[in-house]
């Protein structure tokens, strides 16, 4: 004889069954529920990566007018006087390149870039323009100021002295005080020009 479920007094198969069904059907749902909400998050991911990517192309254009409004500010700010302030000191320049110089390795990737550019038969100013100078511009500067060197040595150019200078529209005077102790000149903006600002001991290093 075949054994039978032995279910609690008044409940049938039947009613097993449907309870069977009825929490398969709710684990169903459940489960359709959290599909959803995971369709949603990562939609709502894939929004705010859009957004974020949008972002950064903005910012990055931003970044590049900004350097462009820095290499501006080089050839129409500091460029116009800037001779002035180093003729003033005897060296009578008769050459000035603003919007800069970039020096590029055997492959054309660019070593280097140089805001400004005073010359003179004898003597060469390479010129950094920042809005506040820090204690790294100055670093990056000398490095700049040696590949210089290098790449006119590597193109046997007639010898000059190298001079170097950072400019700047706000300069503290601890980042001052390092630039000129580096034998760099201090160009900082006064009203609609630029003035140098070295000890009266300063001298130059030449590379």
């Amino acid at each position: 004889m075949a054994e039978t479920a032995d279910y609690p007094r008044g409940v049938t198969f039947e009613d097993v069954w449907a309870m069977f069904k009825e929490t398969d059907r709710k684990f169903q749902e459940e489960a359709r529920v959290r599909q959803e909400e995971a369709r949603e998050r990562r939609q709502e991911l894939d929004r705010r990566f859009a957004k974020t990517e949008k972002f950064m192309k903005k910012l990055g254009k931003q970044m590049g007018d900004l350097h462009n409004t820095f290499g501006e500010m080089a050839e129409h700010l500091v460029a116009p006087g800037i001779a002035d302030r180093f003729n003033e000191r005897g060296y009578h320049f008769d050459s000035i390149a603003p919007g800069g110089i970039k020096i590029r390795d055997s492959q054309g990737k660019v070593k280097a870039q140089i805001d400004l550019l005073l010359e003179n038969g004898e003597c060469i100013v390479a010129i950094e323009v920042k809005s506040r100078p820090k204690v790294k511009d100055i670093e990056h500067h000398i490095r700049r100021l040696e590949i210089f060197k290098e790449h006119r040595e590597n193109r046997h150019e007639k010898p000059k002295k190298i001079l170097g200078a950072i400019a700047g529209a706000i300069y503290g005077e601890v980042e001052q005080k390092a630039a000129a102790d580096a034998g760099l000149y201090v160009l900082e903006q006064s009203g609609d020009t630029m003035r140098m600002k070295v000890p009266d001991d300063f001298l130059p290093r030449e590379w």
